[in-house]
């Protein structure tokens, strides 16, 4: 099987660049699409820090990484995707907003036997795949936070995905250097279709008074062994992203438990979204 060398990611935020750090580091040919220039800038300047901290932390040498750096490239034109192999989204959690971009990337991509891959957290592949003329060559491959520590990725095949996609995109996952396994295509895979529950129960919990959030993540760290609380994870997630996860769910199975209680709402659009805005049911702000 013919390894892929030329990638693209669409997104730059803080899976698209985790993606692209990975990849580049992999020794792929990385081309990353932002919305502008100055979004463009910014991913870039993410990565670099992500590679900085890397070198301090005795992770790779400044040779690893000023070579990662030189295979990765950055445009604020999904046209300039034309000529990759496999193209992963990585945009906001917003069905309406991967669905343009991954109807946009089908009729870029000029390999017949390109793949189109999405990052989505919880939205059904099927509803992507079907916006395409390649159905067969779209598929999940669903990346976790930090992308470059998490060794995990689900691979989430559609009705209509081929065989030898799920078998191509699995072999990339090995260059990644990450572990994969396969999920069914229904809404929260099967990592979220547990976690999420569990995280929207430590909300209820903290909404209903019975509960501080620290006694809450010291009892499941402490008494669970978990490595993190519900809501610390809840906080390096973003809010926001876990509200989108689970009203994709609660949309396909009208089940209770995924429902968003509404202190995630409120705090959602009050802005605290966890550690990326600073404030989440933690302060982050030094």
């Amino acid at each position: 099987m013919h390894s892929i060398t030329r990638l693209g990611v669409v997104g730059c935020g803080l899976m698209g660049s985790g993606i692209a750090e990975v990849a580049t580091c992999s020794g792929l040919d990385v081309l990353v699409a932002e919305a502008d220039r100055t979004a463009a800038e910014a991913g870039r300047r993410r990565i670099t820090a992500s590679l900085d901290r890397g070198i301090r932390r005795g992770k790779l040498s400044e040779d690893e990484r000023d070579h990662a750096l030189d295979h990765l490239t950055f445009t604020h034109d999904l046209g300039d995707l034309a000529d990759r192999q496999f193209v992963i989204e990585a945009v906001a959690e917003n069905r309406d907003l991967k669905v343009d971009v991954i109807r946009s990337l089908d009729k870029i991509v000029e390999d017949a036997t390109a793949i189109l891959a999405t990052n989505t957290s919880a939205i059904p592949i099927a509803d992507l795949a079907a916006v395409t003329n390649r159905p067969e060559q779209v598929i999940g491959m669903h990346f976790f936070n930090p992308v470059p520590i998490r060794e995990l990725i689900e691979l989430v095949p559609a009705l209509t995905t081929s065989r030898e996609t799920t078998e191509r995109t699995r072999h990339l996952t090995g260059q990644l250097g990450k572990r994969a396994i396969q999920a069914p295509d229904r809404s929260g895979f099967v990592v979220n279709a547990l976690l999420i529950p569990y995280l929207l129960s430590a909300v209820r919990m903290v909404e209903s008074g019975g509960a501080r959030p620290d006694d809450i993540d010291q009892g499941m760290e402490l008494g669970c062994a978990h490595p993190m609380g519900p809501l610390r994870l809840l906080d390096l997630i973003g809010l926001d992203t876990a509200q989108a996860a689970a009203e994709s769910m609660y949309e396909e199975f009208k089940e209770p438990l995924y429902a968003p209680p509404a202190l995630l709402h409120r705090m959602v659009a009050a802005g605290r979204l966890g550690r990326k805005s600073g404030r989440g049911f933690y302060d982050y702000v030094t």
